[in-house]
């Protein structure tokens, strides 16, 4: 049977299949549909300083392949995360990665430092695709001199393993994620959601109250293809692969392309079991390819 483990900035993975953040709550909703031990990690809803409403409904709509949102990052705040919610789900045998957002460098550090104080948290993912309220709400992913300026901040407080998200809305996602990697990155994450909208014809409205909103699932998928390639070939740090993952074929191109793991997002909404579904489909995959380990997926696309 091939080794299904994988390393990203010196953690181990069992395997190489995660939960997106914002499609998986808190893994307690996902608990009735499959053992949660069996993921490689779970990257949980994201947080921020402060509790945040969110945006007015309503604010998801299903698009062709795919389904646009306009949460807007509601949740209760760190604090809440920390005396609530993960108490309850930290006995899962695997990786909670909390993912974190801010609108500005200070609120990011903060929570960072909050987070870096749970021993049992072994890493967060640092949401970079947040406007920057003091840049006039520019977000911080889309320039990379503030992308690396959040990046530095967070690295200084916080000591464990660092994954960075990084924003498809942008001219050169490798430049971005190279200055992530300089400013202390262990790893980055990619694609975070497409800007999209859509227009209801009828009422000559549009379907989201923000008018805009994240285009995810698998229209986006050979978008987020090219990106972790190009992003493969940039940096020396590990890649998580993300857009459009419906299966364990979708999940081994993403590998092929340059990821080391993968996190599946929208799919979830689709078949709640499907991250166990990709875990055996990547396991038969090496069976057939006679792969002794799934690290050699790695970037193994032959141009």
């Amino acid at each position: 049977m091939a080794d299904l483990r994988v390393n990203i900035g010196g953690l181990e993975f069992k395997n190489p299949v995660t939960t997106a953040s914002g499609t998986f709550g808190n893994g307690e909703e996902f608990e009735d549909f499959f053992d949660l031990d069996l993921l490689g990690g779970m990257f949980v809803k994201g947080m921020t300083l402060e509790p945040r409403e969110g945006n007015d409904y309503p604010r998801m709509a299903e698009t062709a392949s795919g389904m646009l949102n306009a949460v807007g990052l509601q949740n209760k705040g760190v604090d809440h995360f920390i005396k609530e919610i993960y108490p309850r789900i930290k006995h899962f045998d695997t990786h909670i990665i909390p993912n974190i957002n801010g609108s500005t460098v200070e609120d990011y550090i903060e929570v960072a430092e909050k987070l870096n104080e749970i021993e049992t948290i072994p890493a967060i993912e640092l949401n970079i695709s947040c406007p920057n309220v003091k840049a006039g709400g520019m977000l911080f992913g889309t320039s990379c001199p503030s992308a690396i300026a959040v990046t530095e901040a967070v690295r200084k407080a916080y000591d464990k393993v660092l994954i960075v998200k990084l924003s498809p809305n942008v001219t050169d996602i490798a430049e971005i994620a190279k200055g992530v990697e300089g400013a202390g990155a262990d790893s980055v994450s990619l694609i975070n959601t497409l800007l999209g909208m859509a227009v209801d014809a009828e009422k000559r409205k549009s379907v989201l109250s923000t008018v805009t909103g994240g285009l995810s699932g698998p229209a986006v998928k050979p978008v987020a293809l090219r990106m972790v390639w190009q992003v493969y070939n940039a940096v020396k740090i590990p890649v998580f692969g993300i857009g459009g993952i419906m299966n364990a074929t979708d999940a081994v191109e993403f590998m092929l392309a340059g990821a080391a793991a993968v996190q599946v997002g929208t799919a979830n909404f689709i078949d709640p079991q499907i991250p166990v579904k990709i875990i055996k489909g990547i396991e038969n995959y090496l069976e057939r390819h006679h792969f002794d380990s799934v690290s050699e997926l790695t970037g193994a696309m032959e141009i």
